[in-house]
């Protein structure tokens, strides 16, 4: 008997002060990593996919990006801070 599935886990990576494509207000919009990982016997062996969002803690509205635009949003937040 073999035990397999998949384990999501979710990282905050940085909380960047965007303006909400929604509500058009700006806001603290963090910026997640998603990564689901294939287990095998509740180890995890490795990644399957990863995606990245953002939600707007005024509206609650979630967007989701692609991996440059998150690099790109890390590397503001980090040019902002030096």
């Amino acid at each position: 008997m073999f035990l397999f599935g998949t384990k999501a886990y979710l990282r905050q990576l940085a909380v960047l002060t965007l303006v909400c494509g929604r509500c058009g207000r700006q806001a603290a919009h963090p910026l997640r990593k998603r990564t689901t990982k294939f287990t095998l016997f509740f180890v995890p062996l490795f990644p399957v996919s990863t995606s990245y969002t953002t939600q707007c803690t005024y509206c609650g509205a979630e967007q989701r990006i692609d991996a440059a635009e998150a690099d790109r949003l890390l590397a503001g937040a980090g040019a902002a801070r030096a």
